[in-house]
């Protein structure tokens, strides 16, 4: 705590040089040491000179006019059994445009690195089918896993989310015994 108080010191000093007696920067340092000496005391800061960090709010989006395309999967989660630590599980989700325009699916953004997406690039026309397949790579991943594939299309919402879970064995360790 003693080296932030120096920095913060410092800062001030180089601070009240800079200013040249300017009284709104004097202002804020007093403000400063203030919160400064409440943080130091433990206290929770209820001053006034405190000011607020207003939230920011994402701006929410709105349903597109016209028509859209609807993504309809045959299946939204997988259950790949118990799997060997090592190998690289298939994994297939077909869908179907059941909307009244052309799907495009603009993105498929695993949940970590070990799973590799691949999707339909062309545009899917009405009544068309259409896949996102991915591999589970299980090197390192021992045990139960649930992994998500995100899914961003021109629908809406225009992301839906796809799951697998895998129960991965851990692999034989042949290092032999230890001596």
């Amino acid at each position: 705590m003693k080296t932030v108080r120096n920095i913060f010191m410092a800062l001030m000093l180089v601070a009240s040089f800079v200013a040249c007696r300017d009284k709104a920067a004097e202002k804020r340092i007093a403000e400063l040491e203030s919160r400064l000496k409440t943080l130091e005391s433990g206290n929770n800061p209820t001053s006034s000179s405190a000011t607020p960090v207003p939230a920011v709010q994402p701006a929410a989006e709105e349903k597109p006019a016209g028509p859209l395309p609807t993504l309809e999967f045959e299946a939204m989660e997988q259950d790949l059994g118990t799997v060997s630590e090592g190998q690289k599980v298939p994994i297939m989700y077909k869908f179907k445009n059941t909307g009244s325009a052309p799907l495009i699916i603009q993105n498929a953004q695993p949940s970590c690195g070990c799973t590799d997406p691949d999707w339909t690039r062309d545009p899917v026309p009405v009544g068309g089918t259409g896949f996102v397949k991915a591999a589970f790579d299980t090197k390192g991943k021992a045990g139960p896993n649930t992994k998500t594939i995100t899914v961003t299309a021109n629908t809406w919402p225009k992301q839906v989310t796809l799951k697998f879970k895998a129960n991965v064995t851990a692999a034989a360790n042949n290092a032999g015994p230890v001596k």
